[in-house]
Protein backbone atom coordinates (compact mmCIF):
# COMPACT_ATOMS: atom_id res chain seq x y z
CA UNK A 1 0.00 0.00 0.00
CA UNK A 2 1.27 3.39 -0.99
CA UNK A 3 0.85 6.22 1.48
CA UNK A 4 2.23 9.26 3.18
CA UNK A 5 1.42 12.65 4.61
CA UNK A 6 -0.69 15.38 3.12
CA UNK A 7 1.56 18.36 2.50
CA UNK A 8 0.70 22.03 2.82
CA UNK A 9 -1.74 23.23 0.13
CA UNK A 10 -2.59 19.67 -0.85
CA UNK A 11 -5.74 17.58 -0.55
CA UNK A 12 -5.78 13.92 0.48
CA UNK A 13 -6.43 12.46 -2.98
CA UNK A 14 -3.76 14.63 -4.57
CA UNK A 15 -1.34 13.59 -1.82
CA UNK A 16 -1.97 9.93 -2.57
CA UNK A 17 -1.44 10.48 -6.30
CA UNK A 18 1.86 12.24 -5.53
CA UNK A 19 2.98 9.48 -3.13
CA UNK A 20 2.09 6.78 -5.68
CA UNK A 21 4.37 8.47 -8.20
CA UNK A 22 7.19 8.98 -5.68
CA UNK A 23 7.04 5.53 -4.07
CA UNK A 24 5.85 3.23 -6.83
CA UNK A 25 6.33 5.11 -10.10
CA UNK A 26 2.67 4.93 -11.07
CA UNK A 27 0.36 7.74 -12.14
CA UNK A 28 -3.08 7.97 -10.57
CA UNK A 29 -5.77 10.51 -11.37
CA UNK A 30 -7.02 11.80 -8.00
CA UNK A 31 -10.57 11.71 -9.42
CA UNK A 32 -10.24 7.93 -9.83
CA UNK A 33 -9.77 7.43 -6.07
CA UNK A 34 -12.62 6.39 -3.78
CA UNK A 35 -12.43 6.67 0.01
CA UNK A 36 -13.03 3.18 1.38
CA UNK A 37 -11.84 3.35 4.98
CA UNK A 38 -10.84 5.72 7.79
CA UNK A 39 -8.60 4.41 10.56
CA UNK A 40 -8.27 6.19 13.90
CA UNK A 41 -4.76 4.99 14.75
CA UNK A 42 -3.19 5.31 18.20
CA UNK A 43 0.54 4.76 18.59
CA UNK A 44 0.46 4.38 22.34
CA UNK A 45 4.15 4.29 23.21
CA UNK A 46 4.81 7.37 21.04
CA UNK A 47 1.72 9.15 22.38
CA UNK A 48 0.58 9.85 18.82
CA UNK A 49 -2.71 9.47 17.04
CA UNK A 50 -3.67 9.79 13.40
CA UNK A 51 -6.65 9.66 11.13
CA UNK A 52 -5.53 7.54 8.18
CA UNK A 53 -7.54 7.64 4.96
CA UNK A 54 -7.58 4.60 2.67
CA UNK A 55 -8.54 5.02 -0.97
CA UNK A 56 -9.19 2.53 -3.74
CA UNK A 57 -7.64 3.38 -7.12
CA UNK A 58 -9.78 2.24 -10.03
CA UNK A 59 -7.11 2.89 -12.62
CA UNK A 60 -3.43 3.78 -12.81
CA UNK A 61 -0.74 4.12 -15.44
CA UNK A 62 2.69 2.52 -15.28
CA UNK A 63 4.19 -0.62 -13.84
CA UNK A 64 4.50 -0.47 -10.04
CA UNK A 65 8.05 -0.70 -8.72
CA UNK A 66 9.77 0.11 -5.46
CA UNK A 67 11.33 3.56 -5.74
CA UNK A 68 11.92 3.86 -1.98
CA UNK A 69 13.87 0.72 -1.08
CA UNK A 70 14.09 1.74 2.58
CA UNK A 71 10.30 1.52 2.83
CA UNK A 72 9.74 -1.61 0.73
CA UNK A 73 12.02 -3.89 -1.25
CA UNK A 74 9.72 -4.99 -4.02
CA UNK A 75 6.21 -4.74 -5.40
CA UNK A 76 4.13 -7.87 -5.84
CA UNK A 77 0.42 -8.49 -6.35
CA UNK A 78 -0.92 -11.04 -3.87
CA UNK A 79 -4.38 -12.37 -3.18
CA UNK A 80 -5.64 -11.17 0.18
CA UNK A 81 -5.60 -14.79 1.36
CA UNK A 82 -1.87 -15.15 0.61
CA UNK A 83 -0.34 -12.15 2.35
CA UNK A 84 2.97 -12.64 4.19
CA UNK A 85 2.91 -13.82 7.80
CA UNK A 86 4.83 -10.75 8.95
CA UNK A 87 2.17 -8.25 7.86
CA UNK A 88 1.63 -5.72 10.65
CA UNK A 89 -1.33 -6.06 12.99
CA UNK A 90 -2.62 -2.64 12.00
CA UNK A 91 -2.44 -3.47 8.27
CA UNK A 92 -4.25 -6.76 8.90
CA UNK A 93 -6.86 -4.88 10.92
CA UNK A 94 -7.44 -2.38 8.08
CA UNK A 95 -7.68 -5.06 5.39
CA UNK A 96 -10.15 -7.04 7.51
CA UNK A 97 -12.19 -3.88 8.13
CA UNK A 98 -12.26 -3.06 4.42
CA UNK A 99 -13.31 -6.62 3.60
CA UNK A 100 -16.15 -6.24 6.12
CA UNK A 101 -17.13 -2.97 4.38
CA UNK A 102 -16.56 -0.94 7.56
CA UNK A 103 -15.90 2.67 6.67
CA UNK A 104 -14.37 3.48 10.09
CA UNK A 105 -12.28 1.57 12.62
CA UNK A 106 -9.95 2.13 15.54
CA UNK A 107 -6.59 0.48 16.19
CA UNK A 108 -5.68 -0.69 18.67
CA UNK A 109 -9.09 -1.33 20.13
CA UNK A 110 -10.78 1.35 22.22
CA UNK A 111 -10.54 -0.97 25.25
CA UNK A 112 -6.77 -1.37 24.84
CA UNK A 113 -6.25 2.38 24.42
CA UNK A 114 -8.35 3.22 27.48
CA UNK A 115 -6.57 0.55 29.54
CA UNK A 116 -3.19 1.95 28.50
CA UNK A 117 -4.22 5.50 29.35
CA UNK A 118 -5.51 4.29 32.71
CA UNK A 119 -2.16 2.64 33.48
CA UNK A 120 -0.32 5.87 32.65
CA UNK A 121 -2.68 7.88 34.87
CA UNK A 122 -2.08 5.42 37.74
CA UNK A 123 1.71 5.61 37.35
CA UNK A 124 1.59 9.42 37.35
CA UNK A 125 -0.65 9.46 40.43
CA UNK A 126 1.71 7.11 42.25
CA UNK A 127 4.61 9.55 41.68
CA UNK A 128 2.76 12.65 42.89
CA UNK A 129 3.54 13.78 46.41
CA UNK A 130 0.74 13.96 48.96
CA UNK A 131 0.01 17.55 49.91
Amino acid sequence: MVGGNVEEREFAREALAREAKEEAGISIDPNDLELIHVLHRHKLKKNEQYLVLYFKAYDFEGEPESLERKKFRDVVWLPISALPENISKSTRHVLDSIAAKQIYSEFPSRKKVLTYWGQIAESWSARLPDY
